[in-house]
């Protein structure tokens, strides 16, 4: 231990009054409990598991599986059962092993702590920590309760984590009214943060839930967790497609009962309508969309906690961002020196008054104050490393920082005093000072950077010294961040940020970062001195308005606002373990641009699932209409319900598998977010739904009329089903994009759905003539002329939807619009 160390813990040394007895001790734990935040627990495998049964589709599908099962169709009623316990089992899976990758993710905030117990000092763990405990504290230590100081000696904190103060808070002695805010609060050390510098002893105050830490854990376990909007817009399909069945089921009944139909007959033909009716393979479908989304975010650094948010975030319209760690490194660094021709020996001054160590290679990792230690790293940058000058120029003395002198001094064996302080404090004591050192602090402060002066004397008083220059410190922005916040603009994504910081330090973060433009205003999108209250607050306030939001975050002052946003997204190397807790999506890598790049990623799954959501229920709509023309011209069923379960989960269910794994359009990120109230199947999409579904049945039922007229029932069945199919699997291409034709959007970009459509094909081929699965589905073999006739019938629906394409296109052009999505 230096003189200096040990004068320090001599001033810092407890008073034999403080600390408790180790009987009082004990007394107090039974009373307030153990020092433990209250965490939510590791969730059950089978809260997993019911989460994936709360859709109004499942319950769809369980209603008609049921209604088979006692009309006697038990293949029906074992497809229907088998795709919802797939559907649920992948969801499952997917969620409980995010789940699990997150509880691997935490730590303890403070494993022990040292207090005084009768007088003598001792090492206990954190959680038996009581109110009325003396904390004996030194650099490096994590606080394990809030406590009021005592005794304090040059001690800094650091706590980021809590208030978002990026840089070291100064703390001392003296009682300040509790109505002060926590980020000026001097005279306390709260629970979770630490030590930079400095020794201390402190009171413990609150412990356990009652600490500020506490408190935000409690907000966090009362902040709503919304509905994503994806899980809205399909909770409106749904109830749309329950509507439809009932009536579709009604109009067949009273049809049914005007013509005299048998009962059995009636309840089959209803039963054939709803699962025509009802898309059996989306709920599969999302959940692939999901999980492939999942796969690509894993590749991006982004850990998925829960899947629907995957898709959400591709719908916000507001990133609501912290500052420190998040947008900026978290770490202080040297921004500018002055004078700039002196910067070398500005450098040298500063490191030999320096008392943090700094760590190997590049960077300011290490041990001790941030701000020694980012002057340290610009030194060894210009080639000065600190334990140089402590073997060439051992120091004599020194006399530490303190929160009245505001200046460091150390003289070494050279005779020369280096020193180190604020301006205001060295220049009462400065003898020579360079010009323009009034207009060079204005410079730097107007940059909002935290402005050290650095000066040097002969000689063990601080009297008669010479001012060397003045270095300019701040956390600086991630290099990644402004193209992220850049690209969140393009994109139509409001970016607000929202920290504990100062003010001016947060508006020239901001105009560094580009969220601030020439001339516009701060107001609404940078919230500085924000505590954990104001963050929620600031989250509900945009909701309010209809926006969907995103929260960014690392410290436990976020986890609230992080649980009440649409989706919550923490870091996961330097997130609190409450705050991670409190996420959807856990960046891996803590680099902001991730988040666009899964902004993107959730566009995409949108739009996959929009597209296939389109194609299914075109399918479902040509075979509604195919079900219900022939009810009204009398003839008898086209398709059985186990036929049109087979096109739903194989023939239109696999293609639509494949058609999720479609990469985003390139243009995904110049289009503006979708408006919040906007629903997934607008009036272009509802009327491309019924345009397909009438093609698809035109071209079915005609064939069916036809077949009639030339083949048995049993045989016209036959080629009317395989006519069904090839319409609705070669329709696949063409719903790949809007605007775009097949070979435009990659011929062989999407291999899965030219593997799956040639499998379904040749599965489709291969029914009638298996005589067992021929038996099992009601089937007799075809022809090969009527195979070929089958496949032919199969390319007109894709082809008119192709040249549709090309007639928009060419109209478009004409009134001189280049969009493709028309």
């Amino acid at each position: 231990m230096s003189a200096a160390t040990g004068a320090a813990a001599a001033a810092a040394a407890p008073e034999p009054r403080w600390g408790l007895t180790q009987r009082e001790a004990e007394a107090r734990l039974r009373q307030h409990g153990p020092n433990t935040l209250t965490r939510e627990q590791p969730r059950s495998a089978w809260l997993f598991l019911g989460r994936q049964f709360r859709s109004g589709m499942v319950w769809l599908l369980l209603g008609a599986c049921g209604v088979a099962a006692l009309l006697g169709e038990g293949a029906d009623a074992v497809a229907i059962a088998t795709i919802v316990v797939l559907n649920a089992l992948v969801g499952f899976l997917q969620e409980y092993r995010a789940d699990r990758a997150v509880l691997a993710l935490r730590a303890l905030t403070a494993p022990s702590a040292r207090v005084l117990r009768d007088g003598v000092s001792a090492v206990i763990p954190a959680s038996q920590v009581v109110p009325g405990d003396a904390l004996v504290l030194e650099a490096g230590d994590v606080v394990a309760a809030d406590a009021r100081l005592l005794s304090a000696h040059a001690l800094l904190t650091l706590e980021a984590a809590l208030t978002g103060e990026s840089t070291p808070v100064d703390k001392q002695v003296g009682a300040l009214p509790d109505s002060t805010p926590l980020a000026e609060r001097k005279d306390r050390v709260f629970m979770g943060t630490s030590v930079a510098a400095g020794t201390a002893v402190a009171e413990v105050t609150a412990t356990g839930m009652d600490t500020e830490l506490g408190r935000i854990a409690h907000l966090v376990r009362t902040a709503q967790e919304p509905q994503t909007p994806l899980q809205q817009r399909l909770e409106g399909v749904t109830r749309m497609l329950l509507v439809l069945c009932v009536a579709v089921g009604a109009l067949v009944a009273g049809l049914g009962l005007a013509r005299g139909q048998a009962g059995v007959d009636l309840l089959l033909a209803a039963v054939a309508l709803a699962v025509a009716a009802v898309p059996e393979g989306l709920p599969t479908v999302v959940t692939l969309a999901l999980a492939v989304g999942v796969q690509r975010m894993v590749k991006g650094h982004v850990l998925v906690r829960r899947m629907q948010a995957v898709e959400a975030l591709g719908a916000a319209t507001v990133i609501c961002t912290d500052k420190t760690g998040t947008l900026t490194q978290g770490i202080m660094e040297v921004r500018e020196v002055w004078p700039p021709e002196a910067a070398q020996r500005v450098l040298e001054v500063a490191a030999a008054c320096c008392d943090a160590e700094l760590g190997p290679g590049q960077g300011a990792a290490g041990a001790g104050d941030p701000t020694e230690l980012a002057l340290l790293a610009a030194a060894r940058a210009r080639g000065v490393e600190r334990s140089d000058v402590e073997r060439e120029r051992p120091r004599v003395s020194e006399q530490p920082f303190d929160s009245d002198r505001r200046r460091m001094s150390v003289l070494r064996s050279d005779g020369v005093l280096y020193v180190k302080g604020a301006l205001e404090a060295l220049l009462p004591l400065c003898r020579q000072v360079p010009p323009g050192v009034a207009e060079a602090l204005a410079l730097l402060a107007g940059r909002a950077l935290r402005v050290l002066a650095v000066a040097e004397g002969r000689g063990p008083d601080e009297r008669d010294l010479t001012l060397v220059g003045l270095v300019g410190l701040a956390d600086p922005p991630r290099p990644e961040a402004v193209e992220a916040v850049r690209a969140a603009r393009e994109a139509g994504v409001r970016t607000v940020m929202i920290t504990g910081d100062h003010p001016a330090t947060a508006l020239a973060i901001a105009k560094e970062l580009g969220l601030l433009r020439e001339g516009e205003s701060p107001e609404g999108i940078v919230h500085a001195r924000a505590t954990a209250e104001e963050k929620l607050h600031i989250v509900r306030g945009w909701k309010a308005r209809g926006e969907v939001v995103a929260m960014t975050g690392d410290g436990v002052n976020d986890a609230p606002a992080l649980r009440e946003a649409h989706i919550g997204i923490a870091m996961g190397r330097t997130g609190a373990e409450v705050t991670r807790e409190a996420s959807d999506l856990i960046l891996t890598d803590d680099n902001f641009a991730s988040i666009v790049a899964a902004v993107r990623e959730g566009r995409g799954i949108y739009e996959n699932i929009r597209k296939t959501l389109v194609y299914l229920l075109a399918g479902n709509a040509g075979e509604l209409v195919l079900m219900l023309g022939a009810s009204l011209l009398g003839l008898p069923l086209p398709l059985l319900p186990l036929h049109l379960l087979w096109v739903n989960l194989v023939t239109d269910g696999l293609p639509a598998l494949a058609l999720v794994m479609d990469p985003a359009p390139p243009d995904v990120m110049r289009r503006p977010p979708r408006r919040p109230e906007e629903p997934m199947l607008g009036r272009r999409e509802w009327t491309a739904v019924l345009a397909t579904g009438l093609l698809d049945a035109a071209v079915s039922l005609g064939t069916f009329l036809w077949s009639l007229q030339h083949l048995p029932v049993e045989e016209a069945r036959t080629l009317t089903f395989t006519v069904l199919v090839c319409c609705q699997v070669l329709r696949s291409f063409a719903a790949r994009s809007v605007g775009l034709l097949h070979w435009e959007v990659g011929a062989f970009d999407n291999r899965p759905l030219l593997a799956v459509a040639a499998l379904t094909l040749a599965l489709q081929v291969a029914l009638p003539e298996v005589p067992a699965l021929a038996a099992f589905f009601s089937l007799v073999p075809l022809e090969a002329t009527h195979l070929a006739l089958a496949l032919g019938l199969g390319f007109i629906p894709v082809s008119v939807l192709e040249l549709r394409k090309l007639v928009l296109r060419g109209m478009a052009w004409s009134r001189g619009r280049t969009d493709a999505r028309v």
